[in-house]
Order: structure tokens, then sequence, then C-alpha cells
């Protein structure tokens, strides 16, 4: 079961590897990015940063396969940008808990800071408003387990997405 979808595009350090580990009590992380798992270096560095958990770096396709196939597991996923995160969504598979967490600027986009730890763009803002529709109309965003999760959509709105 996918316990836990994260939006975070920093993928895994040491909020991730400890604390969000040890709170959602997950078997293992996904990672899940098309380029990410494309990147060997990234797929050799990514599991040394989790301090010895389990992490797997898969495209999309392979998340969804390995969702699938272990549906007795429970799965902490990292998904690097908002549509990653739209496309495990929309496969259907069971996600008890969603969380924007950080995003930060690219360059050379036109972003817009949400909070002080996450950027979006316009598009990002569409991408997020699916999400939300597909949880019922709501979209939380925690950045660490100590701090209380925000209305996502309402911070998009009041930065003028």
């Amino acid at each position: 079961m996918i316990k836990h979808l994260r939006i975070d595009n920093r993928l895994i350090h040491g909020q991730v590897a400890v604390t969000w580990m040890n709170n959602i009590g997950a078997d293992k992380i996904i990672v899940c990015n098309d380029k990410v798992a494309a990147d060997p270096i990234q797929k050799m560095a990514l599991p040394m940063a989790a301090r010895g958990n389990t992490v797997y770096v898969f495209t999309i396709e392979e998340t969804l396969k390995y969702a699938r196939e272990h549906a007795d597991e429970t799965i902490f996923i990292i998904a690097k940008f908002p549509q990653d995160a739209l496309e495990i969504l929309k496969s259907g598979l069971e996600v008890e808990r969603v969380n924007v967490g950080n995003a930060a600027p690219i360059q050379g986009t036109d972003y817009k800071m949400v909070d002080k730890s996450i950027a979006a763009t316009a598009e990002d803002a569409v991408v997020y408003r699916e999400i939300a529709a597909l949880r019922g109309g709501k979209l939380g965003s925690q950045l660490t387990t100590f701090n209380e999760e925000n209305d996502f959509l309402g911070l998009l709105a009041k930065a003028g997405l």
C-alpha cells in the first residue's frame, strides 16, 4: 500500500530519511521520476542518503508496477514533481496520504514562492489542483512531521496562483 506520497524536488534528505520514515512506518522508499531513474549517479547516490532504509529509484511506470506487485508492503513514495504524483494518483492505486513538501525554485521558470520552502509556477498550480480534485478537493502541505499541515490550495490562492 502506498502509505505516503510526498512531492519534494529535493528527493531524499535528512528529514525524509529519518523523520518521515519513522513517522510513516514505511518498509521502502521509492523515488519516482523518469529522468532521475535514468541518471546512474542519482540512482547510486540517493540510496546512500537514506541512512540504511531500502530505496528504489524508479520511473513512473516502474513505480506503478512495483506498488501493484507489492501491495502488502508499506511504501513511501517521493515524487520529484507534482506531475509525477498526478500520474501515480491517476493510475487508480490507493494512496493514503499526499503531502506537498519542498519545491525549490527552478532557474528559468516563472515561479512564485507559495511559502518559504515551496516555489510553484502557474503550470504547477494547475497540476496541484488536479491532484486535489482526485483527493476530494483537498491537498495538504507539511514541511516536517513537527510542523502543522497547511491547506496547500489556500497557499496557492494567496500567492496568486
